[in-house]
């Protein structure tokens, strides 16, 4: 695949939103997948690709003192079960990451996986921000930005993620005094009363 057919792909694309039902089914998906005890095996995703992803979304959400990584979380499953399921997402997805490699190749000479820690900084620094990015990279800067929310997505809709929320759920308030006035002022908003 050359870079104007990788051009042509994302811009082509579909979305990467998902519905609240799409993220549930992924979610179940990627945990079920997990907890078999054997290593998943992509449905969509090539080899490379699988490499690409599973190095990505930890550089989107890497592991700190509160939680596991993206991929500790099952994003990538999260991921190529969408993938597998949403066929109108998949050229956006693979041109995307195809982009990836052709940027990494162009100013390295090499893959985005092969780039050294810096090398691939440097690239997503680029895409990271759209409003700072050159037009050139336009189509990089189209594809992180579905990237990082289907990353979102996966994580914070995993069992790790939730824990990382730490989300109460349900939560009985007997009262209810309104939102505490330190975080009022510091949000410069007030009750009407």
């Amino acid at each position: 695949m050359n870079r104007r057919d990788t051009v042509k792909l994302l811009a082509v694309g579909a979305a990467f939103w998902l519905t609240p039902s799409d993220v549930r089914r992924a979610a179940e998906f990627a945990a079920k997948a997990r907890s078999g005890g054997r290593g998943y095996e992509p449905k969509f995703f090539t080899p490379h690709e699988w490499e690409t992803v599973r190095m990505l979304v930890d550089l989107v959400i890497p592991r700190d003192g509160r939680s596991g990584s993206a991929t500790d979380a099952g994003v990538p499953e999260f991921m190529d079960f969408v993938l597998t399921d949403e066929p109108g997402r998949r050229t956006a997805m693979r041109g995307g990451l195809a982009w990836l490699d052709h940027e990494c190749d162009d100013r390295y000479g090499k893959t985005f996986v092969a780039c050294a820690d810096a090398e691939r900084a440097a690239v997503l620094d680029d895409i990271a921000w759209p409003k700072r990015a050159r037009s050139a990279l336009a189509p990089g800067v189209a594809f992180f930005q579905g990237f990082r929310d289907l990353t979102a997505s996966g994580f914070w809709s995993s069992k790790m993620g939730v824990q990382d929320l730490r989300y109460m759920g349900n939560v009985v308030v007997p009262e209810w005094k309104g939102c505490p006035d330190e975080q009022l002022k510091k949000l410069g908003v007030k009750y009407p009363w």
